[in-house]
């Protein structure tokens, strides 16, 4: 069950990853195809470079001469088309009264899309007193002190109607003793208990699952472009990141 989840989510995670770039060439009304020769021969000067990556198609920018190259698991380049220079990072157009990221509105599409795919029987899930009005969906850590002080709002989140679902985002990476202790909670018999004495810092007993979807969804947040925790995610696909008072997400999520 475990091992389709993953693969699930990873599949899932690689096709929408190919189609961000129509939908940023969407926004900017760009269109066309990129030149056979042009494509293979940045591909084959970044494989000079760094040979260990894989590399997703080559496809037009808003900007002329420049070209996106999506990594496989990684951050979408931005490459010269002699394939010699390349920048990361979040592009930005210039509209009256405001700066568009791109690539962020690219990935609200990209982050609704993979939620929609989650079970939610893999998260942790603190429901609402009563009638759910909001959901958020919050990627977390045990030892982040954020994340322990979003944590005790839940509560007061909980008593305004808004549901709680937590995903696992390790930030020390799989195998850390953060990762450990995020399996232990979601193994656990009474998993949000379990959450709650963690992040309030006592000690539980280590529990490992063959079936437990921490390394995924800790893969999955990184495709979600989290870097950080808490990373509150809203169901339209718009991130959150770092901690909001309860007070402050009731009114964003208009819940009185």
């Amino acid at each position: 069950m475990y091992k389709k989840y993953v693969l699930n989510v990873l599949v899932l995670a690689g096709l929408v990853l190919f189609g961000t770039g129509a939908m940023v060439h969407a926004e900017s009304e760009q269109t066309g195809s990129v030149d056979g020769n042009v494509s293979a021969a940045i591909i084959a000067m970044l494989k000079t470079a760094r040979p260990d990556l894989k590399y997703g198609a080559v496809s037009p920018s808003p900007i002329n001469d420049i070209y996106e190259v999506q990594v496989i698991g990684g951050p979408v380049l931005y490459v010269a088309k002699n394939g010699e220079y390349f920048f990361d990072g979040d592009m930005y157009q210039i509209k009256a009264g405001r700066f568009v990221n791109l690539r962020e509105q690219a990935m609200v599409g990209t982050r609704k899309q993979l939620l929609a795919e989650l079970n939610v029987k893999d998260m942790i899930v603190f429901p609402a007193a009563g009638p759910a009005k909001s959901v958020i969906n919050v990627f977390t850590d045990i030892d982040c002190g954020y994340c322990r002080k979003l944590h005790k709002e839940v509560p007061d989140l909980n008593s305004r109607g808004i549901e709680v679902r937590y995903l696992a985002f390790p930030r020390a990476g799989i195998g850390s003793p953060s990762y450990d202790k995020l399996v232990s909670a979601w193994c656990s018999d009474t998993p949000g208990e379990t959450l709650t004495e963690l992040k309030n810092g006592g000690q539980v007993e280590a529990n490992q699952c063959a079936d437990n979807p921490v390394a995924a969804q800790y893969q999955l947040g990184q495709v979600m472009g989290v870097n950080g925790t808490p990373a509150i995610l809203l169901a339209d696909g718009n991130l959150l990141p770092g901690y909001r008072p309860a007070a402050d997400l009731a009114r964003l999520l208009s819940v009185e």
